[in-house]
């Protein structure tokens, strides 16, 4: 007699998952042969993981990723010089607890932002917040917040993020601002968050790609030295494709 009231009241309270699990359970006539301790703990179990789906497509909401791409969805059998036993490593997501880089190169279309948006959508449903976006753009975002006063506002986000996905690093010419830039994106990250970034240029050049020596210098050595390394080889896998579905 007091079914619907409850569930009026699980409503105003926004425990849907509750709700839901009270409707299923009076759907099946069974379900009474179970005790009151069980039926109450299968509601609490179906709230805590709604919430916890929630939480999870907020943050993939955030985080703004160039791809849908899974880690399970990885073709190991490609010839794209993945390492099987380091993917599988890094699908753990103890790097991003350790607050360890994870650098992707190689030529163009070898699936170097599929594997790094991979990564952060694993980050996002372990818990941790992620946030990609190709390093032109955020220049260009950086230059429009110091005329419209956001510029604060997105070094915060820069630096607050677990996992920042920086995509296409190198093809964009720095001028000096940017380099300043990158290097206090760079420094509040250090040691304190993960971040991964994609380049067609080997590591190698990244120190020439940025230009002034001794900014260069500051920068790669909060990058390089406390990463992990995936050169990525092969033909590019748009080739005779409209849409690319794993690396």
């Amino acid at each position: 007699m007091m079914y619907h009231p409850t569930l009026d009241k699980l409503q105003q309270l926004k425990l849907t998952g509750m709700l839901r699990a009270l409707q299923e359970q009076e759907a099946f006539p069974d379900i009474r042969a179970l005790a009151f301790e069980e039926r109450l703990g299968l509601m609490v179990d179906r709230e805590l993981t709604e919430r916890d789906n929630r939480r999870m497509q907020t943050r993939l909401r955030a985080a703004k990723l160039k791809q849908g791409a899974a880690l399970e969805d990885i073709d190991f059998q490609s010839p794209r010089g993945l390492d099987r036993s380091l993917i599988m490593k890094l699908a753990g997501c103890d790097w991003v607890a350790e607050h360890l880089n994870v650098l992707i190169t190689g030529s163009t279309g070898v699936g170097k932002s599929w594997l790094a948006c991979a990564l952060a959508h694993k980050a996002c449903r372990q818990g941790y917040s992620s946030y990609y976006v190709r390093l032109s753009r955020l220049f260009q975002d950086l230059d429009i917040g110091r005329a419209d006063g956001s510029y604060a506002k997105i070094m915060r986000q820069m630096a607050k993020t677990d996992v920042l996905v920086l995509d296409d690093w190198g093809l964009a010419v720095l001028g000096d601002q940017h380099r300043r830039d990158l290097l206090e994106i760079m420094d509040d990250r250090y040691n304190v968050r993960a971040t991964v970034i994609t380049s067609q240029l080997g590591t190698e050049h990244w120190h020439e790609a940025v230009g002034d020596p001794t900014l260069a210098d500051a920068i790669l050595d909060r990058i390089v030295h406390n990463a992990y390394k995936i050169k990525l080889t092969g033909e590019s896998i748009r080739k005779g494709q409209r849409k690319i579905d794993n690396p």
